[in-house]
């Protein structure tokens, strides 16, 4: 079946994502308020209470902000891992017994006719993960929050019809950022922080290598990283390569302050 993605928000000030599938409609993460996700639903034509779950990736407030509202208001089932679970708790209120799921990391589940396959990133939360979803042949897979590019990272997203993939910081204007304590550039630099531009730029020729043509870029940093300068780092070196942008990959850029675009994946294309 044919698959529709939309980043509604990608930064490290709130993620949300929109992912269809057949009739089934997704949320992963919730990290902006909800009336806000709720108004970029409305912007791509999306009611909030047509959603049949909402998948979180890990515990900060960034992926979380609006899950427990969104659930309450709209009845929305919220899926997380058990650790994951007990990180959040007393950060999204209360949420209903019977819209509160649990799930293995190592374990693939559906909601609805979307395929759901979790896997363990490196990061600094407590349990968390990223996502393959699938329709049918087409797949879509997220890979944000990356203190690096594992190979346990790459193995379950290779081959994806879509990822998007984490371009959060420029390394020298993180250090050179006056706001940020030491502790906390140390922080997003280390082994379970977050990816740079060009960790990033080197991750997506492993992901070309696996058989991925279409790459966005996401969770960039407000302060430490500027789009034109995410996606030049990733095409610059995609062209050094030998890759044809466009024909053998395309890279575009999912954005921290707006809707991004609606992406149509097409089974059997």
């Amino acid at each position: 079946m044919d698959m529709i993605f939309c980043p509604l928000y990608s930064g490290s000030s709130g993620n949300a994502l929109f992912v269809q599938a057949g009739r089934t409609r997704l949320l992963i993460d919730a990290g902006k308020p909800g009336k806000t996700i709720g108004e970029a639903l409305h912007l791509i034509g999306v009611e909030p209470e047509t959603l049949d779950g909402i998948l979180i990736t890990h515990e900060h407030s960034d992926h979380i902000a609006g899950a427990g509202v969104m659930c309450r208001k709209y009845h929305i089932p919220v899926y997380a891992t058990e650790k994951t679970w007990a990180a959040m708790d007393g950060k999204v209120g209360a949420v209903p017994p019977g819209l509160r799921r649990t799930f293995d990391k190592d374990q693939d589940f559906y909601v609805g006719q979307v395929g759901v396959a979790p896997f363990a990133i490196p990061h600094d939360a407590a349990d968390p993960v990223g996502y393959r979803l699938y329709g049918g042949d087409v797949s879509i897979s997220t890979a944000t929050d990356l203190g690096h590019f594992s190979r346990r990272v790459l193995e379950a997203v290779a081959g994806s019809s879509m990822v998007l993939l984490e371009s959060n910081h420029d390394p020298d204007m993180l250090r050179a950022n006056p706001h940020y304590s030491s502790y906390l550039k140390q922080r997003i630099l280390g082994n379970r922080g977050h990816l740079s531009n060009q960790a990033c730029a080197e991750a997506l020729l492993q992901l070309v290598d696996s058989g991925v043509r279409h790459v966005i870029l996401g969770h960039l940093s407000g302060e430490n990283n500027l789009p034109e300068l995410a996606l030049r780092t990733s095409e610059c070196r995609a062209e050094e390569a030998g890759l044809r942008l466009g024909h053998d990959l395309s890279i575009d850029l999912a954005w921290r302050d707006r809707v991004g675009g609606v992406y149509t994946l097409k089974e059997g294309a």
